[in-house]
């Protein structure tokens, strides 16, 4: 409720309290003493310097150069005078929050406080008891230790904010690549196989029941790539957990308790059966019993599969292609080949973007990743991923 209200308001509790101190009798004459003015009684003069001392420091953030030519008329009126109050602290706070709040022409102001000092100085070098020119040069360099303490505080404000936009466009941009890689890994592999299945149903119009099977293989892979981007589009929605379009469908994975699919490895089979259909003949074959926590471990060994399942449908169509996971105590070990007889004939080409996405993924994770040439022409994609670590 505080910080709702305007900062002037929020401010001018201490210029009041300050003011009020001035009216205490034993508060009187017991503030500071420049130049050796002689003292005088509190009258209507003291209450005006008090009153200019004080309630401008309301005005400290709103406008602090206002709010401190005004506190230090107030202080020229209170030393001159010889009235000494005690609010002439007043003139340190105002310095201070001059120091932190005011935005631009901070040298001209310095310099025309100075000028207005050297002023006052020798007014009262000349009104007072001739004190040494040493208690000026002291209280002048109290005062810049003041302007120096908010300077101080502007900077560290600044540094702090620059950190903070730093650490929030950083925040944003791997949100920015967690979903694009998201992105590239399941409508490429999706609209790919699309592709590649209806450049097959060009040569197969001759045998009506292969054509239906291909075309019902497009349409198939078509709606499992509209869940998934409706999957993806909910998790850029913020009240995408109370909608419908977190649900899983039947092949394709399971949704974690943060609302993020990850496929389980035991769904390869689905992506396997899936690649096949595209016309890629697929050995599967998955060993050892995943451990009971594998943390993100499922979800890249997936994405790995996927993605050296899609380049073989580009750049190998028709190739012998072998996939081989294995689940150990600490990791799952992921291996796609191809045997390099195949062609990419009818098939899109790539970004290069899809493999390095995957070296990220598993480097995050602590494990290791290569993809390179192999024997023969063919290709081989290996990735070791140790379960249990991340999220």
């Amino acid at each position: 409720m505080w910080r709702r209200l305007d900062v002037t308001v929020r401010d001018l509790p201490l210029g009041v309290l300050l003011f009020a101190v001035s009216f205490l009798p034993a508060m009187q004459r017991h503030g500071t003493q420049l130049g050796g003015v002689p003292d005088r009684s509190f009258d209507a003069g003291a209450a005006l310097a008090a009153a200019l001392e004080c309630l401008p420091l309301a005005l400290r953030r709103r406008w602090p150069f206002l709010s401190f030519a005004l506190v230090s008329l107030g202080f020229a009126v209170d030393q001159l005078r010889g009235y000494h109050l005690v609010e002439g602290t007043a003139l340190l706070f105002g310095l201070v929050s001059t120091g932190l709040h005011l935005q631009r022409r901070r040298r001209t102001s310095a310099l025309l406080f100075t000028a207005a000092y050297v002023a006052l100085a020798v007014a009262l070098y000349r009104t007072g008891t001739g004190e040494p020119v040493s208690e000026f040069a002291t209280f002048y360099l109290l005062l810049a230790f003041g302007w120096g303490t908010g300077a101080w505080l502007r900077a560290g404000r600044a540094a702090e904010a620059e950190r903070r936009s730093r650490l929030a466009e950083d925040t944003r941009t791997a949100e920015r690549t967690r979903i694009a890689r998201e992105l590239h890994d399941v409508v490429t592999h999706h609209v790919t196989a699309m592709v590649v299945q209806a450049e097959a149903a060009r040569y197969l119009t001759a045998a009506p029941d292969r054509l239906d099977q291909a075309l019902t293989a497009v349409t198939d892979t078509g709606r499992r790539a509209i869940t998934d981007l409706r999957h993806l589009l909910d998790l850029l929605n913020p009240d995408h957990g109370t909608g419908p379009g977190l649900g899983a469908g039947p092949d394709d994975g399971t949704v974690s308790g943060h609302g993020a699919r990850t496929p389980a490895v035991g769904r390869l089979l689905t992506l396997v059966e899936q690649t096949r259909r595209a016309g890629q003949p697929v050995e599967f074959a998955e060993e050892g019993t995943p451990a009971a926590s594998t943390g993100s471990a499922d979800l890249v060994a997936y994405r790995v599969v996927q993605e050296a399942l899609t380049n073989a449908l580009k750049y190998a169509h028709g190739s012998r292609t072998s996939v081989q996971v294995q689940h150990g105590t600490k990791d799952i070990t992921v291996e796609v080949s191809t045997d390099g007889s195949g062609s990419r004939i009818g098939s899109p080409g790539g970004s290069g973007r899809g493999l390095a996405g995957l070296r990220e993924r598993v480097d995050v994770l602590g494990g290791d990743f290569t993809a390179k040439p192999s024997t023969g022409g063919g290709f081989v994609v290996r990735a070791r991923i140790p379960a249990g670590s991340g999220t």
